[in-house]
């Protein structure tokens, strides 16, 4: 863990400018997803969990929907326009006027990097913590074509050379520029104020810190990550291999911690899955934002959870559909083709098939027969259903909400509930049974004779 010096500030600026024309898509490239959470949202997550007490995002000219995705996730950010594309370091100047508050550290971070870790920025805080007034990240390409260069010497980062203003030399170091830099905020506006344009792209490059630094005095150091870390997102198939990269983290870490995922690589987790010890997950499961696992609990193949709570010991499908709202507690039994949405379902429930549960309190240990629905829409307004400790609803119910069906309770099976059923009752809703004997008979031999008539 990276010691940091008590009381010390830190500003981090996030660069969410870019257009990503190369997405196709009529949303901004900072606003489409990686594991249920914008990229965006990544980057802000992970500057402010390494430490970032205040926060400025730079966006383009008429891009209200990146600055409300930046409000709704950081509502203390500042946002601020970029008008005008000159480069990296001309975009961080439009947060001067954070900048010139004097913060002890400054963090640049770019929106389209959503893998890299909080730790990762709280290294390059730590080195400008052991004096250095420059921190730059890099890593080693497998193919460094397009990307600055680090240019070294005795341990200290002499330059970064866009690959554009390279000479042959240059090019053939594979220590590669991911980008993101730490300023010592003493000397952060000094710096940014003096880099020129004089370059192939006539940009103000952030890069162009380095050299800057050195001659201010300062000590520059570059610092190694993962090269799948610092991966970008330009297109599609990039934000596909970033959501790939972020799977494989995320299964090792809850295998790690004690689940087992019975084929790791068709489980999906989003950004904020929290799984229990001893959890058991089949392939083929899918968790969508705001899901946590409790201890022991099995997730059966082929089922989908967001926004749900899964208590401990509980057993969830396979083929279940968790949404959002769905509260299980503990050793609750959900199975094969049923849904749960906005219910609270008690100890030892068991809801085991074809059933749909919504807006609804279920008591401990009450049995939810095959094919039961509640009817909790009528078009306009969702009404509650409210099932009573150790209650059995029979099979092929239909409860109408609002509706509340008594402790200890029968319904028995193919009834429709449009009224309250008290405790301990035995409520049945459905057409008297009629026989008529020998119909079927005289029925197929009039057919018959119809038919043979033709």
């Amino acid at each position: 863990m990276t010691e940091m010096q008590p009381g010390r500030t830190c500003l981090a600026i996030i660069l969410a400018a870019g257009e990503g024309t190369r997405m196709k898509s009529t949303r901004p490239k900072v606003l489409h997803e990686m594991a249920g959470r914008s990229l965006l949202g990544h980057a802000l997550a992970a500057v402010s969990a390494a430490g970032a007490d205040s926060l400025v995002v730079v966006i383009g000219p008429d891009r209200a929907d990146v600055a409300a995705e930046a409000r709704r996730l950081a509502p203390q950010a500042r946002i601020v326009v970029q008008a005008e594309r000159k480069g990296t370091a001309h975009a961080v100047l439009a947060a001067r006027e954070s900048l010139a508050e004097g913060h002890g550290d400054v963090l640049v971070a770019f929106a389209d990097t959503p893998l890299v870790r909080s730790e990762t920025f709280a290294g390059l805080r730590g080195a400008l913590h052991r004096g250095a007034g420059v921190a730059a990240l890099g890593f080693e390409a497998r193919d460094p074509t397009g990307y600055g260069r680090f240019v070294t010497r005795d341990g200290q980062l002499e330059a970064i050379v866009e690959h554009k203003d390279a000479d042959a030399a240059t090019r053939a170091i594979t220590l590669c520029n991911a980008g993101l830099m730490a300023l010592d905020g003493k000397h952060a506006l000094t710096i940014l104020e003096a880099i020129g344009n004089t370059n192939a792209q006539n940009e103000y490059y952030l890069t162009d810190a380095v050299e800057v630094g050195r001659r201010q005095g300062l000590t520059t150091v570059a610092l190694i990550a993962p090269e799948a870390e610092v991966q970008g997102v330009n297109d599609r198939a990039q934000l596909a291999a970033a959501e790939a990269d972020f799977q494989k983290r995320r299964r090792l870490e809850a295998m790690a911690a004690g689940a087992t995922l019975v084929a790791p690589e068709t489980v999906f987790f989003s950004h904020d899955t929290r799984i229990g010890r001893d959890v058991l997950i089949e392939p083929n499961v899918v968790f969508g934002p705001g899901v946590s696992v409790a201890d022991g609990a099995v997730i059966h193949a082929f089922s989908h959870l967001e926004g749900a709570c899964v208590g401990a010991n509980a057993t969830i499908g396979p083929y279940a559909r968790l949404r959002p709202g769905a509260d299980l507690a503990e050793g609750t039994k959900v199975g094969n083709f049923v849904e749960i949405k906005a219910a609270k379902i008690g100890e030892g429930v068991k809801v085991n098939h074809l059933t749909y549960i919504g807006d609804a309190e279920v008591g401990a240990n009450a049995n939810i027969g095959a094919g039961t629905i509640t009817c909790n829409y009528d078009g306009f307004f969702k009404s509650k259903t409210i099932i009573g400790e150790g209650a059995f609803i029979g099979s092929n119910s239909a409860l109408v909400a609002p509706v509340t069906i008594g402790a200890g309770a029968y319904v028995g099976s193919g009834s429709v509930i449009t009224r309250d059923v008290p405790p301990d009752a035995l409520a049945v809703a459905r057409g008297r049974q009629i026989e008529r004997q020998g119909w079927a008979a005289a029925f197929r031999a009039a057919a018959r004779a119809r038919k043979a008539a033709v």
